[in-house]
């Protein structure tokens, strides 16, 4: 069923805490099932892609209880787990897919891991490769190319394993496959990508050693004790808040207890250099770093956007090209080719729905060239089964002359379950 959305000059004022970090939730789940003893975590996400993982490690036997946004975890480590007698499914979520297979390539036993028909068409060779020079047999459609995969677990050796490209899951499922491997295994960063997977080894008692030069070194036969898990709001789910802020007049929003982890806030950097109005407020926190975001209403400027910025934003960038077409200017995003594989093809589907809404702007091989400001118009979007996509739609239809059709809005659960109420809440 579409979603139809109207306004009439809206303003926000308010606050809201967004739902909790994706990425941390993923692996908060991971790490808790490899762990012995009782996890807990607290401000865990309830969305799509989140209970996916819960559903795979229950099917390998992990004891996990949710109440609410808090989780209990209850595991004797990979050791534990028992061989799944269904497929694992992993629905709409690539974090899931790909990590796993690091995690599931030295089990004891065999698996088979399939997703959704988003799933079915996103590169997997990329995780296959390193993985299979560890010793893993793993295979699936087109050499592995794609899922349904399987997994038989056998004993992984170390490698030493440069990135092709920046990728924090490639890198955290090779550095999972690590912890039950023989030897030191080191992987080497071309530049930072988002680094919490890092983060938990640590806060779950592993050693691990990071350079400045990107290198990361995990000895193999380390095992994990259970732990504490606070999870901060996702900043990629904060960022269509900041960017309806942004670009609607006399608004005035604070978001609290936002993920400000230094390999995530390339947003931040980029309303920046773009002219926006914005307080940061760090808190006092354990693990990862949280602030409270205060955004107003601003004249933007066009700006360039590439080379080490985009690791660091690559989830915003569908925002990111929607405030350009209200900032002053030619916005130019470059270097952005691995959005490509994202859910869907994110830049030629960002530029088609957009330019529906009367945006100029055009696709590049690695990105796209917006020219602003442009009168956004209603018009029938779709979104592409693709998280991103819709809640960039939502906020679209926030500054658009007349009623914005969204098809297939269920899919804004897979992050942010409750993101049209909270928008609603803000609206004056």
């Amino acid at each position: 069923m579409a979603l139809t959305l109207t306004f009439s000059k809206p303003s926000l004022k308010g606050e809201i805490q967004v739902p909790g970090d994706k990425s941390i939730s993923h692996r908060a789940i991971m790490f808790g099932s490899i762990a012995e003893g009782t996890t807990t975590v607290e401000g865990f996400l309830l969305g799509d892609d989140c209970l996916s993982t819960i559903s795979c490690f229950r099917k390998m036997g992990v004891e996990i209880e949710l109440d609410g946004k808090s989780v209990s975890i209850r595991s004797g480590g990979e050791a534990s787990w028992k061989e799944p007698a269904e497929v694992l499914d992993t629905g709409n979520s690539g974090t899931t897919t790909r990590l796993m297979m690091g995690l599931l390539a030295s089990s004891s036993f065999h698996s088979v891991v399939a997703g959704d028909a988003s799933i079915a068409k996103r590169p997997m060779k990329r995780i296959i490769n390193p993985l299979r020079e560890m010793g893993a047999d793993i295979r699936g459609r087109q050499d592995g190319q794609f899922t349904p995969l399987a997994i038989q677990g056998t004993q992984l050796k170390a490698i030493e394993y440069t990135l092709p490209v920046a990728s924090a899951q490639v890198k955290s499922a090779i550095l999972l496959a690590a912890l039950k491997a023989e030897g030191k295994t080191v992987v080497i960063e071309p530049m930072p990508t988002r680094d919490h997977t890092e983060i938990m080894l640590e806060h779950f008692g592993a050693s691990i050693n990071r350079t400045a030069e990107g290198r990361i070194e995990l000895e193999g036969g380390q095992k994990l004790t259970a732990a504490h898990v606070e999870v901060p709001g996702d900043i990629s789910s904060a960022a269509f808040m900041i960017g309806a802020a942004l670009i609607t007049e006399k608004s005035t929003v604070k978001l609290t207890n936002v993920g400000i982890n230094p390999t995530r806030t390339g947003i931040l950097d980029v309303i920046e250099q773009m002219g926006a109005d914005f307080d940061v407020e760090e808190l006092e926190t354990a693990g990862e770093p949280a602030a409270d975001l205060t955004i107003r209403s601003s004249r933007l400027k066009g700006i360039e956007i590439g080379g080490d910025l985009i690791p660091r934003l690559i989830d915003e960038i569908p925002l990111i090209a929607l405030i350009a077409t209200q900032a002053v200017g030619r916005t130019v995003i470059k270097d952005a080719e691995e959005l490509r594989v994202k859910e869907t093809d994110r830049i030629s589907a960002v530029v088609a729905e957009l330019s529906k809404m009367g945006a100029d702007i055009a696709a590049t091989e690695d990105g796209m060239i917006i020219n602003g400001p442009s009168k956004l118009h209603g018009a029938s979007v779709k979104s592409y089964g693709d998280h991103r996509l819709g809640m960039m739609a939502a906020v679209a239809a926030m500054i658009a002359d007349g009623e914005v059709e969204i098809d297939d809005p269920d899919c804004i659960a897979v992050s942010f379950p409750n993101f049209v109420e909270e928008m609603n809440s803000l609206l004056q």
